[in-house]
């Protein structure tokens, strides 16, 4: 029953369009206050990493307002929660609350911790009487280990709806530096593992501590969304814009994706399913591309 609950909620909920999602240290206030200001697609209240251990109860406390705070024009709400057992009982207690989209989960090693977690979830859902399953899980992938689980970890449960590698932590985990020869592989297999899932996959080839360098990292985020990736987590309000702009189809994008449907359209009055189209070959994956940017574009 509760498996048939989860499937129908699921299906009822869109994927969301997350280009940028924005790491704001949730014990901060001045953050938390202009959160809402800075474009992003979604803002993640982090009680992590950003938030110092003799700081994270009042982050807690102080979470029914953040939530509120950051979601004023739209975006959606996350909460990244820590690993450690007692710190992320103290976090779902107080992350799952009304307002609240979904909950990032670092250091994400097996599809078990992902079932104990939604288990949690659900526990509170009911105890709350919040809608059962609204809150998603984004997977982050940062350890070697996790690499060989990732098809399980993408599947373990409804509420999986995006991963995305931690290039810093994956870095130190294989006592590596964050570079784009070490980040390759295990971006390009989180991303492999998400869309096989039906998940969205976030990320980019580099360090996501890399802000000042404004054209490197616009180059690193174009090249990342021509590999498939959907969109990108950011550490500093600069990093939105260029998020939003790179993980967005051009006007040339959406001009070809015009240009293709319409003649997808005259080809199906003559009964065909591939056809050319200035000189290229257009079959049915090429249109269903098509279409696709079309359906972000009108979404966004």
């Amino acid at each position: 029953m509760i498996k048939d609950t989860f499937t129908a909620v699921e299906s009822a909920m869109p994927v969301p369009r997350w280009r940028s999602l924005l790491f704001v240290p949730a014990h901060v206030a001045r953050f938390v206050e202009t959160a809402h200001e800075r474009g992003a697609d979604g803002v993640i209240l982090d009680l992590e990493d950003s938030a110092p251990q003799d700081q994270k109860g009042e982050a807690r406390r102080q979470l029914p307002e953040s939530v509120a705070k950051v979601a004023l024009k739209g975006a959606s709400v996350l909460v990244r929660v820590n690993h450690g057992l007692r710190a992320l009982a103290a976090d779902l207690d107080a992350a799952v609350i009304a307002g609240v989209d979904a909950l990032v989960l670092p250091k994400t090693d097996s599809a078990e911790w992902i079932l104990e977690i939604a288990n949690a979830v659900s526990e509170l859902e009911r105890e709350r009487n919040l809608s059962l399953g609204r809150i998603r899980f984004l997977a982050q992938i940062e350890t070697p280990g996790a690499l060989q689980r990732l098809a399980a970890i993408a599947s373990a449960h409804p509420r999986m709806v995006a991963m995305a590698l931690g290039p810093g932590d994956f870095s130190a985990a294989v006592s590596g530096a964050p570079e784009f020869d070490l980040l390759l592989t295990p971006n390009i297999s989180v991303l492999f593992a998400a869309r096989a899932a039906g998940l969205l996959p976030l990320g980019f080839i580099g360090s996501i501590g890399e802000f000042s360098d404004t054209h490197k990292l616009r180059e690193a985020a174009v090249r990342a969304r021509r590999l498939g990736f959907a969109g990108a987590l950011a550490i500093h309000p600069t990093q939105v814009a260029i998020f939003n702009e790179a993980f967005s189809p051009s006007a040339q994008e959406l001009e070809w994706a015009h240009k293709v449907v319409a003649a997808e359209n005259d080809a199906a009055t003559r009964g065909l399913s591939a056809f050319s189209l200035n000189g290229k070959m257009i079959d049915p994956p090429v249109v269903r591309r098509a279409h696709e940017i079309l359906a972000f574009s009108s979404n966004n």
